[in-house]
């Protein structure tokens, strides 16, 4: 059994969340330089131009990239060897959230209650999806999540009979419905199968794969690239102007379900679609 304290956790998730919101992860940045040099629609092209040059700038100067800097969505695998010491894990994820969202100055977007409406001041508490794994260690991803891409998901319970032709039109429907809002071009996260709570998971987490990889089952690869051809052909473009790059991935995830079923979410995310990780 292997200890960690709480302290290391602060220390790891507050580097996190600063990290996550001033730095584009290399396979992004690579696809959307891919983007800029297929773009032949000169307006496109310029915001594409201008999307490189701000996320430059906010590394060179230490800033977050976007003025949202969303929920705190925090992903755990906690490795059933690993006995955390000195406090409770999740207090410790949410004070990482606090310090880092301080000192990084990171706008706080979060309300203690959905209805009343009062900031807490200090975008906590984090959403936090715990996965028991083998082994030691306890690796943390950090994934701000900006309610501009969010507010355009969606999840649907179809019906086993609507089959694969009934997924994509949902889809790519969600997109076309989404426009301009989550600021393209976007990257879709898919999640089919389970149930209702855990397709929208599965969908979540899609988005912490690299845009640079497919699907390990070859019939989801196939899937993901020709969704992400029609998705490109809506013409949406970058931030709604036209042109054909509207998403850089469509990632999916799938996961066994009943009989019954079959339940599909589609969480849309922005171009940035922020993450970092840290293995303890």
């Amino acid at each position: 059994m292997r200890e960690i304290h709480v302290d290391e956790i602060i220390k790891a998730v507050r580097k996190l969340c600063i990290d996550a919101n001033y730095y584009l992860s290399d396979d992004i940045k690579q696809k959307l330089e891919e983007a800029y040099k297929e773009e032949n629609w000169s307006i496109a092209k310029d915001i594409l131009e201008k999307i490189l040059e701000n996320a430059g700038i906010a590394k060179n100067q230490n800033m977050p990239m976007c003025q949202d800097t969303g929920m705190t969505c925090v992903f755990v695998d906690l490795g059933q060897d690993v006995h955390i010491v000195g406090g409770m894990l999740e207090d410790a994820i949410n004070e990482g959230v606090r310090q880092g969202y301080a000192d990084g100055y990171l706008r706080k977007s979060v309300v203690k209650d959905p209805l009343d409406r009062v900031n807490t001041g200090d975008n906590t508490p984090a959403v936090v999806h715990y996965d028991i794994v083998p082994g030691d260690k306890i690796k943390i991803t950090v994934s701000p999540k900006g309610f501009g891409s969010e507010n355009m998901s969606k999840l649907k319970m179809l019906r086993p009979a609507d089959g694969v032709e009934g997924v994509k039109n949902f889809i790519l429907q969600t997109v076309k419905e989404a426009g301009p809002n989550p600021c393209p071009p976007i990257i879709v996260g898919i999640g089919i199968g389970g149930t209702f709570e855990k397709s929208a998971l599965l969908a979540k987490k899609s988005l912490l794969r690299p845009v640079t990889k497919r699907n390990d089952n070859p019939f989801y690869a196939e899937l993901e690239e020709e969704l992400l051809q029609k998705v490109n052909a809506l013409g949406i473009g970058p931030q709604g102007f036209g042109g054909r790059s509207t998403a850089l991935s469509v990632n999916i995830e799938a996961y066994p379900t009943h009989i019954a079923g079959l339940p599909v979410a589609v969480n849309i995310s922005c171009h940035a679609t922020r993450h970092a990780e840290i293995e303890l």
